[in-house]
């Protein structure tokens, strides 16, 4: 949860939360990528066409630009493997039904 302070400048994590600069992150693991429709994801992401899963999640967060080239997310990165894996288990915990662990 703490890590996640680096996301919620532009991403929502409430079940009823509405969007902000960023698309809300609840129930984020396994689900589609530019899954929201009240979202303007960049035409990168929405061709993406793959679930956000654990490993995708991972690449993302390490360098968002290199795993999507043309996202509009500005946000660097998180660098450190371990701070990575503490925020994709903070938002698998964002869910009234948890994905399953790989």
């Amino acid at each position: 949860k703490q890590i996640f302070k680096k996301c919620a400048a532009c991403h929502s994590s409430e079940k009823s939360g509405g969007k902000k600069i960023g698309p809300n992150l609840w129930n984020i693991v396994n689900a589609k990528t530019a899954r929201s429709e009240d979202f303007s994801y960049s035409k990168a992401l929405r061709e993406k066409g793959e679930n956000w899963g654990y490993e995708q999640l991972n690449a993302f967060l390490a360098k968002p630009k290199a795993y999507v080239p043309g996202t509009k997310m500005v946000f660097a990165g998180i660098k450190n493997v371990s701070e990575r894996a503490d925020l994709i288990a903070y938002l698998r915990s964002l869910s009234d039904s948890p994905a399953p662990l790989p």
